[in-house]
């Protein structure tokens, strides 16, 4: 776009603030407080009546999957009430009665949008129809869907080789949508698939697919509930996976422990009211963390070093500690890593957790005399340069007491978006799977590249250098998800055409390529109908199972399209009837979408009847204890050095969070409750001694500014909030703070942002 027709947009949204309040954090999780929020909530966007409709149905068997996160449902749902505070959030902010059309857009400029909070955007509800924003233009205009698809397929056509398009995938795309879209990208002839699990668990792909066979956990819901010992690291389930606290409640209550790792001491963890059970209205919940050890951002792996020292020193000295039979049979790296403990101090590694020793000794002690042991985990152990080696680490623990591949052991990374692992199951990758791509050939009739695309990272460089023409993004809000906000918005102000299907308005509408097309999408809860017939689509839970989700709603405007339908007919324009695959009828008929997935997808099979009711498990070789296809045939104890950051004596280690009215990139209010912060989002949480030690009062205004590079970026406009952080450690919430996070610092191999330790400084305003 030359500088005459470049819109005047901002990526920033207001900066202004708001009257803020401050109260003490809230001591436990859900409860009245909770069941309140959530009816409030989706009373307001939905109507009582029509909400309490929806929210019965889902997550149940014959009914529709939460539209939040991917955590999995029991095998016996509770009925009408397996849902949280924050799955009902996301239902009503999918099922708002709230729409904007043609009038919406004529009324507001993308300038004037741009202007407004990621909370205001979200509010202004579900978009209705097709809509162009074309060169020049600061208003979105109107479009019909077929002049929608010939637009997209002539700027196909147009691209010198297909790299030069990048096709994006959020974690809330249906199995059936990115199945068709990833064949449509290679049947197009490329490889660039990035999607949101670059972001957020492909450190966790990446390390257990090297340590154990696998880039998904071992564990089911199930082990959850007789473990005796669960690790919960880097992860807050009270807000952001609130219905796994019922798991946590049915493992205290069988006996187990709870151990939090985590720079934040979470109300989730500190004790859950379940709302299912009359305890959790008028009695005192259930305590949770057996021990919390509030270690330094990003100090993980001295931490599990420490741990492992220790358990050494007892199975020296007591035997029985370590579980050798296993390590022997299913194992290779064992004395590598013991003779790699030895070169540490014990000492130095305290040091670095910053946690005391005492809690350190109590978690060893408990630890030592348990085979049944479970690990959890989320972005606070991904995000960081080393994240691929946190999660080595612990899997060392797990491998070293033999609690791999048993019941009620296991790895358990608790994934984000309700589909993110499905989405990668059926194909959505950057990367070349030679066996796919075999199977591709042979089922669907054209040869996929076999050339790697790019990742998220890649994705943003290609953009912003000139080499990326179309962008189009299935889902999400790629823009603020993205790291290095500045960087990434010039980059997809650079592309020729950019492509949104969406739910609704975010802030990637309005920073877009020379021509913008919406395309509003059906949702989670909605009825999908074709020709007067229901339609479903299928989704992969956190843990692995295949499962059917079929809406009930009305949807919200009938001008709207389904995913696989926009993709087919896209598909369609750009080949017409010259493809192996008969793309229209794939858009119409969900069945034919999944027999080619059950014939190119692994361990997919006969999954029109085997997802019924409560699915089926996709197979899993540590399950079965199966690692032929790793070094020597055995999972792999691994040696991992510890984080280096050398931060300047004026820098501080900040990591992003969520609050609690927010989900991803979604904000659904301006309350964070359980930390106690009402009204706002631009605050950063700061230790009190380090507070006093540079001048700093409650509410004080500062900049945050990070170095990287030699280029400083800058988060304007925020108050500082006292709280029990670690001395020199900092928190404050994404997307707002993404800013700070250079496209280029990332993790080693998996390329996820570190967005969880970035070295930032603090400016005084």
């Amino acid at each position: 776009m030359d500088a005459k027709n470049k819109r005047n947009v901002s990526f920033r949204g207001s900066e202004d603030f708001l009257d803020i309040e401050i109260k003490e954090p809230i001591t436990h999780a859900a409860g009245y407080l909770g069941v309140r929020e959530a009816l409030k909530h989706t009373f307001k966007e939905m109507g009582v009546l029509r909400s309490m409709r929806t929210l019965l149905s889902m997550n149940q068997k014959n009914g529709f999957d939460c539209p939040s996160c991917a955590w999995p449902d029991p095998e016996h749902p509770a009925p009408g009430v397996e849902y949280c505070e924050n799955g009902a959030k996301a239902l009503g902010d999918e099922a708002t009665t709230s729409h904007i059309g043609v009038d919406f857009f004529k009324k507001y400029s993308v300038e004037e949008l741009s202007q407004l909070t990621d909370f205001q955007l979200n509010k202004f509800g579900r978009l209705t129809e097709p809509m162009v924003l074309k060169p020049g233009n600061v208003h979105y205009q109107p479009i019909s869907w077929q002049e929608t698809f010939d637009l997209i397929a002539d700027e196909l056509k147009k691209l010198n080789n297909p790299d030069e398009a990048i096709f994006y995938t959020s974690g809330r795309s249906s199995n059936e949508a990115a199945f068709l879209y990833g064949m449509f990208a290679r049947a197009l002839g490329t490889n660039n698939l990035p999607d949101c699990s670059n972001m957020c668990h492909e450190s966790s792909g990446v390390a257990l697919g090297e340590t154990l066979g696998i880039g998904k956990g071992s564990t089911t819901l199930e082990d959850l509930y007789e473990a005796e010992v669960i690790l919960i690291a880097g992860q807050n389930p009270g807000t952001n996976h609130p219905r796994m606290l019922s798991a946590l409640e049915k493992c205290k209550q069988n006996g187990g422990k709870v151990i939090s790792i985590n720079p934040l001491e979470e109300s989730g963890l500190v004790n859950f009211k379940n709302p299912q059970h009359v305890k959790g209205w008028i009695g005192g919940g259930e305590d949770m963390a057996d021990i919390h050890l509030p270690v330094n951002i990003n100090q993980d792996i001295p931490l599990v070093k420490l741990i492992l020292k220790k358990l050494l020193a007892l199975e020296q000295e007591y035997k029985n500690v370590f579980d050798h039979d296993f390590i022997k049979k299913y194992t290779d790296g064992y004395d590598a890593l013991i003779s790699d403990l030895a070169t540490y101090s014990s000492k130095a590694l305290l040091n670095k957790t910053g946690v005391s020793e005492a809690k350190i000794d109590e978690t060893v002690a408990l630890l030592a005399n348990k085979s049944k042991i479970i690990v959890c985990w989320a972005m606070g152990l991904t995000q960081h340069k080393n994240g691929v080696e946190n999660i080595r680490e612990y899997v060392n623990l797990l491998l070293l007491k033999g609690a791999i591949g048993k019941p009620n052991s296991g790895t358990c990374p608790v994934r984000g978006h309700s589909n993110v692992q499905g989405d990668r199951s059926v194909g959505i990758q950057h990367f070349v799977d030679k066996e796919m791509n075999d199977r591709i050939k042979k089922h669907l009739g054209f040869a996929p590249p076999d050339h790697e695309g790019v990742d998220v990272v890649g994705a943003m460089k290609a953009m912003h250098e000139g080499n990326a023409k179309i962008f189009m993004c299935l889902g999400g809000n790629f823009l603020m998800a993205a790291s290095d906000t500045e960087y990434t918005a010039k980059g997809i102000q650079n592309c020729d055409l950019t492509v949104q299907v969406s739910t609704k308005l975010n802030r990637t509408h309005l920073i877009t390529g020379k021509t913008a097309l919406i395309l509003p999408t059906i949702g989670r809860s909605e009825k999908d109908m074709k020709n007067g017939k229901p339609r479903h689509f299928t989704v992969e839970n956190s843990m692995g199972r295949v499962k059917k989700s079929k809406g009930i709603l009305k949807p919200a405007s009938e001008t709207i399209m389904s995913e696989p339908e926009i993709i087919a007919n896209i598909a369609h324009a750009y080949f017409g009837e010259n493809h192996p695959m008969q793309w229209k009828s794939l858009g119409e008929d969900y069945e034919l979408i999944r027999t080619q997935i059950d014939q190119v997808a692994k361990g997919f099979s006969n999954t029109k009847e085997r997802s019924e009711g409560a699915g089926y498990y996709l197979p899993n070789n540590v399950r079965n204890l199966d690692f032929s296809m790793l070094p020597n045939g055995k999972a792999q104890i691994t040696i991992n050095k510890l984080p280096v950051h050398d931060l300047a004596k004026d820098e501080y280690m900040l990591m992003t969070i969520r609050s609690h009215d927010q989900f991803n990139t979604t904000i659904y209010g301006l309350d964070d409750r359980y930390r106690g912060v009402y009204n706002a989002r631009r605050i950063v949480f700061m230790n009190t001694d380090d507070m006093k030690a540079v001048g700093l009062k409650k509410l004080d205004i500062v900049d945050i500014t990070s170095t990287y590079d030699n280029l400083v970026r800058i988060a304007h406009n925020f108050k500082v909030v006292p709280y029990n952080i670690p001395s020199g450690n900092l928190a404050s919430y994404f997307p707002e703070t993404n800013v700070l996070v250079p496209y280029n610092h990332f993790a080693e191999r998996s390329k996820t942002p570190i967005s969880k330790s970035i070295k930032v400084r603090l400016v005084k305003k």
